[in-house]
């Protein structure tokens, strides 16, 4: 299938590593133009490097998405630069983390980004008639089986799956389309879960088994699903949760 990317202008957020990167180069491959931040210099010039080798034209910046006027920068920089935004992915996360100061840190690093993200592409997508946001959630938003306690991780993009869809509402009008992805266990060089396999491996083993596809999964699965729901092809698709966790939550989706 065509998504019909070729040619569009997309930003992505924490486009340096893992699930990022992964989106970056499903998109690049998609034909589009990106614009990337993250935090580490030296890593993101690396990625950028890369894509441009491949074809891509990259836009790339260090930036700390928790400075709303770092990140309203970046923003305007890159339209600046490609021309304008077509796409929009939100993919920085604070990680889970415990600690007295943990509700914070997740506030400061999932929910405010996604809102400062959101205020500052609104006017460059609305500028080339419409676009497409997508927010990267987490299964641990809805499902509280998985989670060993309590956690402000959870809690937190709970409230960004709520955001995005109460924003799917109100820019609609406008012709931008908000859509969530919510990964399951993803496993990738340097992310959690391949620092589980090797520290605690009767946890990864554990839930291993709970995945009825058998495998964890891979961030180009959870890229090819945001290259769906931003592209003109799911045009119609707006405010949904899209769910690549290969079965493990138990849950029945209406």
């Amino acid at each position: 299938m065509d998504l019909q990317l070729k040619g569009k202008r997309a930003l992505v957020t924490g486009g340096s590593r893992g699930i990022g990167r992964a989106i970056a180069e499903t998109l690049a491959e998609e034909g589009c133009a990106l614009a990337l931040c993250a935090r580490g210099a030296e890593t993101l010039d690396k990625v950028a490097a890369g894509l441009r080798e491949r074809g891509a034209r990259v836009h790339a910046e260090p930036v700390d998405v928790t400075d709303p006027e770092a990140l309203a920068g970046f923003v305007d920089r890159s339209a600046q630069e490609l021309g304008g935004l077509d796409v929009v992915v939100s993919n920085v996360s604070a990680g889970a983390s415990k600690g007295p100061d943990q509700w914070q840190k997740s506030l400061d690093g999932d929910l405010i980004p996604l809102v400062r993200l959101i205020e500052a592409a609104v006017p460059h997508l609305e500028a080339q008639g419409g676009g497409a946001i997508v927010s990267i959630g987490t299964t641990n938003a809805f499902d509280t089986v998985r989670p060993a306690s309590p956690n402000a991780y959870s809690a937190i993009k709970a409230a960004v799956l709520h955001h995005a869809a109460a924003q799917a509402r109100a820019l609609a009008p406008r012709g931008i389309r908000v859509n969530t992805v919510s990964p399951g266990p993803i496993e990738f060089p340097g992310g959690d879960w391949e620092k589980i396999r090797e520290g605690r491996r009767e946890v990864y083993d554990e839930v291993l088994g709970k995945i009825p596809v058998g495998r964890y999964g891979r961030p180009d699965d959870v890229a090819a699903a945001v290259a769906f729901l931003a592209s003109p092809r799911s045009g119609f698709t707006n405010g949904v949760n899209f769910v690549v966790d290969g079965g493990i939550v138990t849950r029945v989706q209406f």
